[in-house]
């Protein structure tokens, strides 16, 4: 028989020589460790303990031990994360540096359905009992990582907010002049209209030119419906307006606007979290309240 990498082992040592027996329902797998010649007994437990787990405390017995593996009776080298239990329900063959021993546990008795139900009605609650008992500890580490991340969100974002808060002051008041300046030309407007038809003109020769202006302004009121698609309304126009300003003020000051915007998102983000995460500890909620939340 050959091994997982196809190399002949140099001895195929019979099934006797490890032998598995259940004590108190738990399976005992007795074998000779290779140093000292002795027999040694491992008690594992096969609803948690994995392959791995018992080959670490094959190798920490007996140091001279350079390799241990376990091996499906096709040549197929066994998972360390496959569960003891899986593994004793058929033969395997236990590899021990070059020495492969042939192993066969013994046919365990069949449970009753009823005995199988309890069974698994008692790993369910050995389940949520770990799971409530280490919960509260893994919050508290995941707490502390999202405060963390918070903090260094925050640190990244600060010199961006002061030179945003400078950006916006200064777009703000170019903004600002940009209305006062309309206001005085339609004032202007007014009041060059008023003295042309009473001290200059008469109605009858002012009346086309108001006309006309009046027509005028629909024209650009509709041009700038066909230029930007919205409305003319003063407190978008307003908006659109200042965000022209800003985002020409940004480009030349370098401000990443983008980078800006990702960072708060990754901020508001993590602060939810925070929260969500929050709530259970105060409440003493199962994590799935949580995710029901979300």
């Amino acid at each position: 028989w050959r091994g997982w990498e196809g190399a002949p082992y140099s001895t195929l040592v019979p099934s006797d020589e490890v032998t598995i027996n259940y004590r108190h329902g738990l399976p005992v797998i007795t074998l000779t460790l290779p140093t000292r010649s002795e027999r040694c007994q491992f008690t594992v437990k096969p609803v948690v303990t994995t392959v791995g787990a018992f080959l670490q405390d094959v190798q920490r017995e007996d140091k001279g031990i350079e390799r241990v593996e376990v091996f499906a009776t096709d040549g197929s080298k066994v998972s360390d994360a496959a569960l003891m239990e899986v593994l004793l329900m058929n033969d395997f063959k236990l590899v021990i540096n070059n020495t492969a021993y042939s192993v066969s546990p013994p046919v365990k008795d069949k449970l009753s359905s009823e005995h199988a139900t309890e069974m698994e009605d008692i790993k369910s609650l050995v389940h949520r009992l770990f799971v409530a008992l280490h919960l509260e500890d893994h919050q508290i580490r995941k707490e502390r990582e999202l405060l963390q991340k918070v903090d260094h969100l925050k640190e990244e974002l600060l010199p961006l907010e002061q030179m945003k808060a400078r950006i916006t002051d200064s777009a703000d008041a170019k903004t600002s002049r940009l209305l006062w300046v309309g206001l005085a030309l339609m004032s202007t407007q007014g009041g060059a209209l008023a003295w042309l038809t009473w001290w200059v003109y008469s109605w009858d020769i002012m009346e086309p030119v108001t006309y006309f202006i009046t027509y005028g302004s629909a024209m650009a009121f509709y041009a700038y419906f066909v230029l930007t698609k919205q409305d003319y309304i003063y407190p978008d126009a307003k908006d659109r307006q200042f965000l022209h300003y800003f985002y020409r003020k940004s480009k030349n000051q370098h401000f990443n606007v983008e980078r800006y915007n990702k960072l708060k998102e990754d901020l508001a983000e993590a602060e939810e979290s925070l929260k969500r995460l929050r709530q259970p500890l105060h409440l003493r909620l199962p994590i799935q309240e949580i995710n029901d939340k979300a």
